[in-house]
């Protein structure tokens, strides 16, 4: 029992020194000259969804949930933001080359039809963030739309 309590308290302890590291925000100033939405003039249907289910993991403007103040989430949502960017970027995706620009698009279709986008464990906490059927329809016809005009 007595090893119980020692376990205990260094968990304890780790816990709350683990509160002390800071985490990288992904909040910058928006630069409208490679905004997506900018850059490609979206209708508002189509960015208001994008936003709502995409941004957060997929530009350079995250809005983080109170929650983001505990570690190790912190560290997690951090991890997976930078993930999310790597794969796609909103903020950066006028500086894209077109052949990458047309793939990317395409992926996005492929990932909001096959329903891997947005990932359920975003949507488990962001409710407002999964896709009716409309919305897929919405942003698959828009994706494939504006990357045949590209």
């Amino acid at each position: 029992m007595k090893i119980l309590k020692v376990v205990g308290w260094v968990l304890l302890i780790a816990l709350i020194a683990i509160q002390f590291i800071p985490s990288n925000l992904n909040q910058e100033e928006v630069d409208y000259t490679t905004d997506f939405a900018t850059v490609y003039n979206v209708p508002e249907n189509v960015n208001r969804v994008l936003e709502t289910s995409c941004y957060d993991c997929h530009s350079n403007n995250t809005k983080y949930p109170w929650y983001n103040r505990i570690q190790p989430v912190a560290m997690y949502l951090s991890d997976h933001v930078e993930d999310g960017k790597k794969h796609f970027n909103f903020s950066e995706f006028s500086s894209y080359s077109l052949k990458r620009q047309k793939k990317k698009l395409d992926e996005v279709a492929h990932e909001v039809e096959d329903g891997e986008m947005p990932l359920d464990s975003y949507t488990l906490v962001h409710w407002d963030a999964k896709l009716s059927e409309a919305d897929k329809k919405l942003v698959i016809d828009w994706a494939n739309e504006l990357n045949s005009s590209l």
